[in-house]
């Protein structure tokens, strides 16, 4: 049980996935605090209901960036506690698509965590070994938010569980993108295209992208 209000935002292409956390996270939380919406493109005409959620006040959307506060330091000196909090679920150019390029989810205040914990999604292949699922995420601001380090292991158990039975029946671990390309590892060759290998290259360096 937890007061937050909790806004999945997925894109569709996240629908066919078989192994995706969503439904984990949403089968784990109150129907009323967890509403999962999906598409690329929202505004006040397509969504009210969403749009009145990003004007308020005490809405937070968890982004990481340059503009982005640390969430635990965010909430000491917030004049107004956060109520609800918005989470991206996609891939990582899926999510920055969607949130460049709805202007809504500027509103709300951006927040990131501030972790050195690996994913346990070892089923999934990350981009980096900082890389958290949407459900891990959800988990971690939650139980900042809730001041409840039980609810971040409550809401873990069904993804261990998941990856445990997938690991049992065949399923291999997957190590990061940056793993990978760090110890030569990469199955892949190379991309030729300029933005896609600097993308690489920031990868084998460590360097946030």
């Amino acid at each position: 049980h937890i007061s937050t209000h909790l806004y999945i935002i997925q894109h569709p292409a996240e629908e066919s996935k078989v192994l995706r956390t969503v439904p984990l996270l949403a089968a784990c939380l109150p129907q009323d605090k967890c509403k999962v919406k999906i598409g690329r493109r929202f505004s006040e005409e397509r969504d009210p209901e969403l749009s009145n959620v990003c004007r308020k006040s005490d809405t937070l959307i968890l982004y990481p960036g340059a503009e982005a506060a640390n969430l635990e330091e965010f909430i000491l000196d917030s004049p107004t506690y956060p109520s609800t909090i918005i989470i991206i679920d996609g891939t990582w150019s899926q999510a920055k698509d969607i949130f460049y390029k709805n202007s809504l989810f500027r509103l709300p205040k951006q927040v990131q965590l501030k972790t050195s914990i690996s994913s346990q999604y070892v089923i999934r292949t990350q981009p980096t070994n900082r890389c958290l699922s949407t459900l891990e995420c959800a988990a971690a601001a939650l139980s900042i938010l809730e001041k409840n380090n039980y609810i971040q292991e409550t809401l873990l158990r069904p993804l261990q569980a998941l990856c445990s039975f997938q690991l049992q029946h065949g399923a291999q671990i997957r190590l990061s993108k940056e793993h990978l390309l760090k110890n030569g590892l990469y199955p892949k060759p190379m991309p030729k295209n300029k933005r896609k290998l600097r993308k690489m290259e920031l990868l084998m360096n460590s360097v946030k992208i």
